[in-house]
């Protein structure tokens, strides 16, 4: 069991350095995106529709793939106090309950993630010719990856204290 945990997780680790990756070239691609509109709209004089969706649409997945890889190596928002001065018995059961709840949280964002991308595939977005549901991809992806990063841990050190309280 323990060399199947060890493979999750260095299969997982790949999974973080790819959501990383997409998370930086996503806020690279919004700076872009931005720029242009700037240059377009002052220089040029004329101001392009599609670049306020898409950069909503680049923050979005640098937002949800940032924030799942930050699940992932326990530097997320945390009540680090109250588990810091907890005793070892309960700082487990502390960090044990905020990893299930991460999980909820995660697969919920999946779960309305998919749903309102599904329902709002066939609307277009306002300025872009993409689909609205777009908007809600990164949501659904990085929603089960914020699951399985926070299932991850709850695997692999179901009782040690966040990394970020040390």
């Amino acid at each position: 069991m323990g060399r199947q945990i060890a493979l999750f997780s260095a299969g997982l680790g790949v999974v973080a350095r790819c959501a990383i990756t997409i998370a930086c070239v996503a806020l690279i691609c919004m700076t872009l995106v931005e720029a242009w509109q700037v240059f377009a709209r002052y220089v040029l004089n004329d101001s392009p529709s599609w670049t306020e969706p898409v950069a909503l649409l680049l923050m979005s997945a640098a937002m949800m793939f940032g924030a799942a890889v930050g699940v992932r190596n326990e530097a997320h928002f945390g009540f680090f106090l109250v588990v810091h001065v907890a005793s070892p018995p309960v700082r487990a059961v502390l960090v044990t309950i905020a990893r299930i709840i991460i999980i909820a949280i995660g697969g919920l964002l999946a779960y309305w993630g998919a749903v309102l991308l599904a329902d709002g595939w066939e609307v277009r977005m306002a300025g872009a010719p993409l689909p609205q549901g777009l908007y809600f991809l990164p949501i659904c992806v990085g929603g089960a990856l914020i699951a399985l990063f926070a299932l991850e841990r709850l695997l692999v050190a179901p009782a040690a204290a966040p990394r970020g309280e040390h």
